[in-house]
């Protein structure tokens, strides 16, 4: 704090109004920090952009007024949105995905919006980075359950912020990168400043004196997210606690796209046979008995309580790898709705403990309003029959190991995956199916989110996909074992499985909350500031 007091102190309020840029330069700076962003998340992997984008934003937005800091938000939204989903769009066209895009982009034009009427605070580089935190906190949660893509914690799987997922979850590593780019853009205006007052000694060095303190702080939280990093598990499976064995069966599908489950039975058979090929190399010795598999989300799509076929499919697999087989099914009912559905499949009693998605994605999986979506697109057709959410947490006993599951894009919502660590699992499962997203980036992003969970609550992560990326995740977020895409895969590893505590288990959404006050709080203070000095003036 202060840090950030002195930087301010020797900052003017904004620039000389002859010195200000004009809307044009703005409109391209916010739209090259959306443009960095994007490519600090995965695909790219050059995390170390995303910086660049609070900076950018920040400085776009300084000395205007809040209509203008909307528009610079909503240019930097867009920048950043419509590469980074452009996966929403690859069997759909592309209403779908610049719709989801530019509603997005609006959450951030907000985001402008705040910053422009913050910027003249002292200390204006924290609530800046709170006001990051307040904005991703909103746009995860409304309307319709929210949509959490593309947060700047997600865009840190590993790196020196990571760390600070385990002690704030995902909401402390986002305050940490905007903190470190609103702290760098601070840094650049005080040596502008110094550059305009190179004939004011005194200034001149007022200046210096802040730009130096602005590039300390920017400096101190990658350094204390490293140093954050050394009590946290490591990169071992084994460590820990008792380990089970634990195998992952990438099936993958006959073809990609929306109509990968045109062959329910192929995907099904798929699965079956891999499964059936790992016996054969646990029978041969070469691989270790595993004590309970993973297959992935729509891993049989046909209904095993309703279709003879499937379920004798799944009882020939369970039975001859000797263990039981977590399946991802889709399952009819409650009703004229069904239900994605992951079902503990056991070699000697069949169907057993069951987890229902509890969050299902609007518009993919169920079409909320369908007359009023239609007017719009007729995609939403293709969507024939609704998902019914379930209620319960995924807590799965599999072989007397708690199993936390949570079905492909519920990996992306805090709550979900820390219920299932509150509700006792020793280990985390991501069952997932990206076949309708092709060879896209979609599969990376969610890999990365699953990354930052493992750091989050100190937990190994297993990730099943029909089509990839599978992977095996150590506690410290590092990749064990990883697929490629649309290739038939499957992992054996001994995996720890713990039931420590860590701090962002914790303290659960307390931090998000903290920071969401405390950047709307500046927010709230100007506004008010201004209401009484406009009473006072009449």
């Amino acid at each position: 704090m202060t840090v950030i007091e002195s930087v301010d102190r020797d900052l003017p309020a904004a620039d000389p109004p002859r010195r200000r840029p004009g809307m044009v330069l703005r409109t391209l700076l916010a739209a090259a920090g959306g443009a960095a962003l994007f490519f600090a998340f995965p695909g790219w992997d050059l995390s170390f952009l995303a910086v660049l984008g609070p900076a950018a934003l920040s400085l776009a937005t300084r000395g205007v007024r809040f209509r203008a800091g909307l528009w610079l938000g909503l240019v930097h939204g867009l920048a950043f949105f419509v590469p980074l989903l452009s996966w929403t769009g690859i069997y759909v066209g592309s209403f779908p995905w610049l719709a989801l895009s530019v509603t997005e982009a609006l959450y951030v034009a907000l985001l402008g919006g705040a910053l422009a009427v913050t910027a003249r605070l002292r200390g204006w580089p924290l609530w800046a980075a709170a006001l990051w935190v307040g904005d991703e906190a909103l746009r995860g949660r409304w309307p319709l359950g929210g949509f959490p893509w593309g947060r700047l914690g997600f865009s840190q799987a590993e790196g020196p912020f990571t760390a600070f997922a385990a002690y704030g979850g995902v909401a402390l590593v986002s305050f940490a990168v905007a903190l470190t780019g609103t702290l760098l853009a601070a840094a650049g205006l005080a040596l502008a400043r110094a550059w305009r007052d190179s004939s004011a000694a005194e200034r001149r060095t007022r200046s210096l004196r802040a730009a130096a303190l602005a590039v300390v702080g920017t400096l101190a939280v990658p350094v204390v997210g490293t140093a954050a990093a050394l009590p946290l598990a490591g990169g071992s499976l084994t460590e820990g606690g008792p380990t089970r064995t634990v195998a992952v069966v990438q099936g993958n599908v006959p073809r990609a796209g929306l109509d990968f489950n045109a062959q329910r039975r192929a995907v099904l058979d798929n699965h079956v046979s891999e499964t059936q090929a790992l016996a054969v190399q646990v029978a041969a010795g070469e691989v270790a008995q595993p004590d309970l598999v993973i297959w992935p989300e729509n891993s049989s799509d046909i209904d095993p309580y309703l279709n003879d076929d499937a379920a004798a499919a799944i009882d020939r697999a369970a039975q001859a790898i000797g263990a039981p087989i977590l399946v991802g099914a889709v399952v009819s009912g409650p009703g004229r709705f069904i239900s994605n559905t992951a079902i503990v499949w056991d070699p000697e009693t069949g169907p057993g403990e069951t987890y229902v998605k509890r969050h299902p994605v609007p518009l993919a999986e169920y079409v909320p309003a369908r007359s009023f979506f239609r007017f719009f697109s007729d995609k939403v057709d293709l969507v024939r029959a609704d998902f019914r959410a379930g209620t319960e947490i995924g807590t799965l006993d599999m072989a007397g190991t708690t199993v936390g599951d949570v079905i492909c894009f519920e990996v992306a919502y805090d709550g979900l995956v820390r219920d299932v660590v509150d509700g006792g699992a020793t280990m985390i499962v991501v069952q997932t199916n990206n076949a309708t997203f092709g060879f896209s980036d979609e599969s990376p992003q969610q890999l990365a989110m699953g990354r930052l969970r493992a750091v989050e609550f100190g937990r190994s992560v297993v990730m099943a996909s029909t089509s990839g990326i599978s992977a095996v995740i150590a506690p410290d977020g590092s990749l064990v074992r990883s697929s490629d895409l649309f290739t038939p895969a499957t992992f054996v590893e001994d995996i720890a499985q713990r039931d420590g505590t860590t701090v962002a288990a914790r303290v659960g959404v307390w931090p998000e909350v903290a920071l969401t006050v405390l950047g709307l709080g500046a927010f709230l203070a100007v506004v008010a500031g201004g209401i009484r000095t406009r009473r006072a003036a009449r």
